[in-house]
């Protein structure tokens, strides 16, 4: 009866039991902790079916083990209990090798090295890195950083083992990191773990002991000094050859110039040479009584004539012109009379033979005379 109650109740119906009204069914406590945990999973289930990706992330969608890579940033949606999903920061991040970032103390495990030169020395190296592909990141090896840092380490000691301790130390480092990097991505791309190089730096290197780096120091000092000798060498090198260069041609300008004058000087004297036999063709005794006179005009100015007589006395006789400048010629004498032999001289020039020379050629018609007839010279020289 209840129950054909309850249904006319639900079915709109009223009961035919005289109008008299019934208390409401009571819950019990079991419903309610049913309806309580239903509500529970439902929030549960709502916030585990939704996931969000933010900017510099990417995530990986696993679906029964099957996993997708999930790239686009923002809210996503996924099954719960079927669908999980890991996600990777896709950043650039980084390394140390040879020493601590924290404490900044060295690691000599990883910083100690051997140069091509057989020398020691610590290098400390910073490596970059980002996860370019987050399925193969997770997937393709357990740790795919540890196997990024081996093979930094090997490839790290690999080429500084090929380069001397100079080039380490000092003007080698941009070369021995591009090389370092070639090597490490080419081993990256034969692994394929989901990571990839961005850079490696070379942070600091150094010997490994106090005592052989003051000699890399005293050897650093060495060639900082003969860099400064082969500098100023240079320096001197091309201040002084533009000069020796310059002086140089300059000779070979004054060779070339007295070149061209004795060449010139030589043909002028072959066509005087040529013009004078020509006219020596013509009449050879005038011309060369001619060449006598002017041979003796360029003798006679500065020649000092000594006539002997046949009783041992002797007479000077001096051109015109020690008469007229009495400074460039001494007129004392020694031996026979000094200022009579002066006197005597210019009386003789006066009266004898140089007294009809006014002029040289006078004078060379006087010396030819003398050289045609000797005693009447010394007669005039008596007188």
């Amino acid at each position: 009866m209840k129950g054909d109650s309850f249904r006319n109740r639900r079915n709109g119906f009223e009961t035919m039991d005289g109008g008299a009204q019934k208390a409401p069914p009571k819950f019990g406590t079991g419903k309610i902790a049913v309806i309580i945990i239903a509500v529970i999973i439902f929030i549960f289930l709502g916030m585990n079916a939704t996931y969000e990706i933010k900017e510099q992330e990417q995530a990986v969608l696993i679906t029964l083990g099957r996993a997708q890579a999930v790239t686009e940033p923002g809210l996503h949606f996924k099954i719960p209990f079927i669908q999980q999903v890991r996600k990777v920061n896709t950043t650039i991040q980084g390394f140390t090798i040879g020493y601590d970032s924290d404490t900044n103390e060295t690691n000599e495990d990883e910083s100690l090295m051997i140069t091509s030169d057989f020398n020691f020395i610590d290098v400390d190296f910073y490596v970059e890195y980002r996860y370019s592909d987050p399925v193969k990141m997770l997937y393709a090896s357990q740790d795919p950083l540890e196997i990024l840092k081996n093979i930094s380490q090997s490839c790290i000691r690999t080429v500084i083992g090929s380069y001397p301790v100079d080039d380490v130390l000092t003007t080698g480092k941009n070369e021995i990191q591009a090389a370092i990097r070639e090597m490490i991505l080419e081993r990256l791309s034969v692994q394929d773990i989901g990571i990839q190089l961005v850079n490696i730096t070379i942070q600091d290197s150094e010997p490994p002991t106090q005592e052989v780096m003051e000699a890399f120091k005293s050897v650093e000092t060495a060639k900082q000094g003969k860099e400064t000798a082969l500098n100023n060498a240079n320096k001197y090198r091309n201040e002084q050859l533009p000069l020796a260069q310059a002086e140089a041609d300059r000779i070979v300008k004054d060779a070339e110039a007295q070149k061209t004058e004795r060449i010139n000087e030589a043909l002028a004297q072959v066509a005087r040479f040529n013009a004078m036999y020509e006219e020596y063709i013509k009449n050879p005794a005038i011309t060369r009584r001619r060449m006598f006179y002017e041979t003796m005009e360029s003798v006679l100015p500065d020649l000092k004539v000594i006539i002997e007589s046949p009783n041992g006395n002797t007479q000077t006789i001096y051109p015109l012109e020690s008469f007229t400048d009495p400074g460039r010629y001494d007129t004392s004498e020694s031996g026979n009379g000094s200022s009579d032999s002066a006197a005597n001289t210019g009386s003789g020039s006066a009266s004898g033979g140089l007294n009809s020379s006014p002029s040289r050629t006078s004078a060379a018609d006087t010396t030819d005379e003398s050289a045609d007839g000797g005693s009447g010279q010394t007669s005039a020289a008596q007188d």
